[in-house]
């Protein structure tokens, strides 16, 4: 070796600090939301918009028909079991979407709009949920105020499980009626702004609830 020369040092590379690695292994649901809601909300979504439909057509078709016909029982009886189906709906979408908040890989993709428009769609998911809250319990409250049994499908009979004041089945009818129009109003709106979002703020909003196509789950 020649003299004054020093050899050269040999430095060794350091690996990947460990929170670099754990990230690289962690799943797409973790560093990012997903772009459409899972299967179970999309499929209690439309149950829940199919039910509300069928039952404020059908309580306003058999108003126009004779009372004691057959049609005009079997439209109540339908409108009965479908609103202990709704009932049952609406509990399960509660319990999913509270069960929502401890799932990470259920958290949803922020879609970029107005302030403004984020809250109302907050505020309006919050009133709807009330409204169909409200609308199950006065149809339950109506029903046993009418002391008289009533079945799921003619499998189940629905027990008795408040002695109701017979004369308070009016006040519950009216009511019930007055929050049905509110609901579907509202329920309206809502759908008037999902259209708004797809063809013209074109912001991915209405397909976040659509069913995905192959290949496209998220």
């Amino acid at each position: 070796m020649p003299p004054n020369k020093l050899p050269r040092p040999i430095v060794y590379s350091l690996p990947e600090p460990e929170e670099q690695i754990i990230m690289s292994h962690q799943p797409p649901e973790a560093r990012a939301g997903r772009k459409r809601y899972d299967a179970l909300s999309i499929t209690l979504h439309w149950l829940t918009a199919g039910c509300v439909i069928f039952l404020f057509a059908s309580a306003h078709i058999w108003e126009a028909l004779e009372r004691g016909t057959p049609l005009r029982k079997g439209l109540q009886s339908l409108h009965i079991s479908f609103g202990i189906l709704l009932s049952a709906i609406i509990l399960a979408r509660l319990g999913w979407r509270i069960s929502a908040a401890f799932s990470p890989s259920r958290k949803m993709e922020k879609v970029p709009m107005p302030e403004a428009f984020r809250i109302a769609a907050h505020v309006t998911h919050g009133v709807l949920y009330l409204l169909l809250i409200a609308q199950a319990t006065l149809g339950f409250l109506f029903r046993w105020a009418q002391g008289e049994p009533f079945w799921f499908f003619n499998i189940i009979e629905i027990p008795d499980l408040f002695n109701i004041d017979p004369m308070l089945r009016r006040t519950f009818g009216m009511l019930h009626n007055n929050v049905a129009w509110a609901l579907v109003i509202l329920a309206g709106a809502h759908a008037a702004a999902a259209l708004l979002h797809h063809y013209v703020l074109r912001d991915g909003t209405l397909r976040r609830m659509l069913p995905a196509c192959k290949g496209h789950s998220r």
